[in-house]
């Protein structure tokens, strides 16, 4: 029994008529004819009774007929489900982050999200160098929005842009009134900062070392989340990324930038170069490639191309 058999004999049920399916099927009656009359052959019974005026089921025509139907159905289902696959994949995106992402990837995945409705997205934290490899080799993540630069014949490493390193103080340190602040101001301060291994600790302590300023470092943790809460707390100083505020203000933390070119890192995309990655999960990492930017951001670029 072929397939094609059972959909013109659903067309020939439909139309009550060979003529007309025999239009519909784009097939001469004739052949129709012969195939439905093979079709009753290989199964050994009539399927059809017919008359010069009308077609009818026979009783063991009935069943074939909406046994026919739910084949033919679930065929229409498979064949939309694998186009589905095939510009979706499994239907979920995952991809790497740092904190300091969360002001402007919202904006992105809202957009996502409208021409992508039935993609999940699954955001996971990745910071250290080795983490970020080990995802995206571990196929853990399709994607990382990342700080660290990896340098592997593997692994795409697309800078996204900069972002400038800022200090965070409470409202009562003695430098929180000061218009501006050097490294050398931050000499004697007990020092917040990130643990090791991560990109951003090494980029602070490049900057203190190349103006010859010693750090007092007495608390180290994995989050800015944590940092910030600490340094609210009035425990000590800090240094994170400038991004990681929203631009609302806040009482509870002065922000302070510096003199030094030093305290910037660039953000990365990473992904891995042959991995293969469906269509939709395609528009998402290429989206990634062109960050939202808020109007601060935006203002902040152009004086500094000025």
């Amino acid at each position: 029994m072929e397939f094609k058999q059972l959909q013109y004999f659903v067309m020939v049920v439909q139309q009550s008529s060979f003529s007309e399916a025999a239009k519909k099927l784009h097939l001469s009656q004739p052949s129709l004819s012969k195939a439905i009359k093979n079709l009753e052959a290989e199964i050994g019974f009539r399927l059809l009774e017919r008359t010069t005026k009308h077609i009818r089921l026979t009783e063991s025509g009935q069943v074939i007929y909406e046994r026919a139907l739910q084949i033919l159905n679930e065929t229409d289902i498979l064949q939309q489900e694998i186009k589905e696959v095939k510009w979706t994949g499994s239907g979920i995106v995952q991809v790497g982050m740092i904190e300091s992402v969360k002001n402007w990837i919202p904006a992105v995945l809202h957009a996502y999200q409208k021409e992508f409705p039935s993609m999940r997205v699954k955001l996971i934290e990745v910071l250290s160098r080795e983490d970020v490899e080990r995802a995206l080799r571990q196929y853990s993540v399709h994607a990382c929005l990342t700080n660290q630069y990896i340098d592997a014949p593997d692994i795409h490493s697309i800078p996204l842009y900069n972002e400038q390193l800022a200090v965070i103080m409470h409202p009562d340190h003695r430098l929180a009134g000061q218009e501006s602040i050097t490294l050398a101001d931050l000499e004697d301060e007990t020092f917040i900062v990130t643990s090791v291994g991560l990109q951003t600790r090494q980029d602070i302590f490049t900057a203190f070392a190349e103006e010859g300023v010693p750090m007092t470092i007495r608390y180290e943790v994995e989050r800015f989340e944590t940092i910030v809460e600490l340094v609210r707390a009035n425990i000590g100083v800090s240094i994170i990324p400038r991004n990681y505020f929203s631009d609302r203000p806040d009482p509870s933390i002065v922000i302070k930038t510096t003199n030094s070119k030093t305290l910037t890192r660039t953000v990365y995309i990473t992904y891995l170069k042959n991995r293969y990655m469906s269509p939709a999960i395609e528009v998402l990492i290429r989206r990634l490639k062109t960050p939202f930017i808020t109007p601060s951001q935006r203002t902040e670029r152009e004086e500094r191309d000025e």
